[in-house]
């Protein structure tokens, strides 16, 4: 009868047996079930050590939802997930020689969105190529990917394709790539979603540090608040303790606007741009363009409410009883091209910002395919969040001098007495008065909110992902 069962699967008697023993290797207390961590600790003995591949395994097969695999779901368990893993082979194994080459990965990758050298195909080719034929049949397919959370190419091509949205309060990153089956089902907008929950609890976080740096990029060598410390204290001493969160509410409420209005206008310039070409994706150096300029006309449109995130951040304790309030100050007291002070600066802010962001991003990712991928081609959710918080930060370095002139002159009316200066005009002064130096007031406080940021951000981010069902 199990010969027979054996048969109908599609599973051969002798690999039933090899499942056997494997169990009985992984079931280390030797109660005839196998739980997170006997499947954690058997695995890193195998050289599997993959993030929570342990509580997918188990999620995946415990049909009884004990918390365990008794040997009858984890037999059942590799007998679904090898008739899975058979088909996916079958997909991608385009000339059906029983053998997946070079060629057939690249190409896989660019029809997912992602497109590789032949070099780094290759990279992910050895990773799983047991044998050194630079090619992988079935038996080397099934063995990598058994215990291993990327089930195909395309969960592969996912950690290539979308960055990680991170949020740490300056420009948003370039927009993902996403497939038109992504757009279809929904996930698009969930891992938006994500991005600006996360991304909302993250600069509510840091909001103290964000409201000094725009107070020492205003008020230069003028201001009191010398160094972070006595920053924080004289803000406190001025307003109370919630006078460190001015301003944050309009920050965060920008968000959302100014991410959907990115997308949708990068969606719309890939189509321009590739004309009569739907296929395939953008290369580096048109996302840097198409990305530019989605962010600038998400900015263009958001602006008004980058100007009143600085007025609120600086307000005195009574000064506007509300973001209404403030608007309505600032119409009738500056006329409407008050809500667009600073904007020639921004605008031109954008450009070192993505350029720099995309590059090192890009540069890092493909580092690490060409040196670290001997185990899995999967990079990990920490090195991606180590590419984009090194890249948008050394956007940011680039980028500050024009950010720092850009709120002055949004700030100019505010503050009592401050000639209305253009920008080159006050390029030049804050260059004679402070130095080069003086270009960078306030950056003390901006990189030391990057970790704390980044931190809130990912751990937000991550719970929201799965609250909203945007992969694992």
């Amino acid at each position: 009868m199990w010969r027979a069962r054996c048969q109908d699967s599609g599973v051969d008697p002798e690999r039933e047996r090899l499942w056997a023993e494997l169990f009985a290797q992984l079931d280390l207390n030797k109660d005839g079930r196998i739980d997170v961590s006997e499947l954690r600790i058997g695995l890193a003995a195998r050289g599997v050590s993959l993030s929570s591949v342990e509580e997918q395994v188990v999620r995946a097969g415990d049909v009884n939802h004990d918390g365990q695999l008794d040997f009858e779901e984890f037999t059942e368990y590799l007998r679904s997930h090898e008739k899975r893993l058979r088909l996916m082979f079958r997909s991608l194994d385009r000339n059906n020689d029983g053998e997946l080459d070079v060629g057939e990965i690249q190409q896989s990758l660019h029809n997912l969105g992602v497109d590789v050298t032949l070099e780094q195909a290759a990279k992910i080719l050895q990773s799983m190529d047991k044998d050194h034929s630079m090619t992988i049949d079935w038996f080397e397919w099934r063995d990598h990917f058994l215990f291993n959370p990327l089930h195909n190419m395309e969960e592969i091509a996912q950690y290539w394709k979308h960055s990680v949205m991170l949020d740490i309060g300056e420009h948003l990153t370039i927009p993902d790539e996403f497939s038109e089956k992504e757009k279809r089902s929904g996930f698009v907008w969930r891992q938006l979603m994500a991005g600006a929950v996360a991304g909302s609890v993250s600069r509510t976080g840091t909001a103290p540090l964000d409201r000094l740096k725009v107070f020492l990029q205003v008020h230069g060598q003028s201001s009191d608040k010398g160094n972070v410390w006595h920053g924080l204290r004289a803000m406190v001493k001025e307003g109370g303790f919630t006078a460190l969160w001015r301003g944050n509410g309009i920050n965060v409420l920008k968000i959302a606007p100014e991410t959907a209005i990115k997308f949708l206008a990068y969606e719309q310039i890939k189509r321009l741009m590739r004309g009569s070409k739907e296929a395939g994706t953008l290369k580096v150096h048109e996302r840097f363009v198409a990305g530019s300029l989605a962010g600038a006309t998400a900015q263009t449109i958001i602006y008004p409410m980058e100007v009143l995130k600085t007025r609120l951040t600086l307000r005195k304790t009574g000064q506007y009883s509300s973001v209404a309030h403030c608007a309505k100050q600032i119409l009738q007291k500056e006329g409407v091209l008050a809500f667009y002070k600073g904007y020639l600066p921004n605008m031109l802010g954008i450009i070192p910002y993505a350029g720099i962001d995309l590059a090192v991003y890009e540069t890092m990712k493909n580092a690490w395919l060409q040196r670290h991928t001997e185990g899995s081609p999967d990079p990990g959710v920490l090195v991606l969040v180590g590419c984009g918080t090194v890249s948008s930060t050394c956007g940011q370095l680039a980028s500050y001098p024009l950010a720092l002139i850009r709120t002055r002159m949004q700030a100019q009316a505010s503050v009592k007495g401050a000639p209305q200066l253009s920008m080159l005009t006050l390029f030049r002064n804050i260059v004679a008065q402070e130095g080069v130096v003086g270009l960078y007031r306030g950056i003390a406080p901006n990189f030391l909110k990057v970790i704390p940021a980044v931190s809130i951000s990912y751990v937000v981010y991550e719970h929201m992902r799965k609250v909203l069902g945007v992969g694992t």
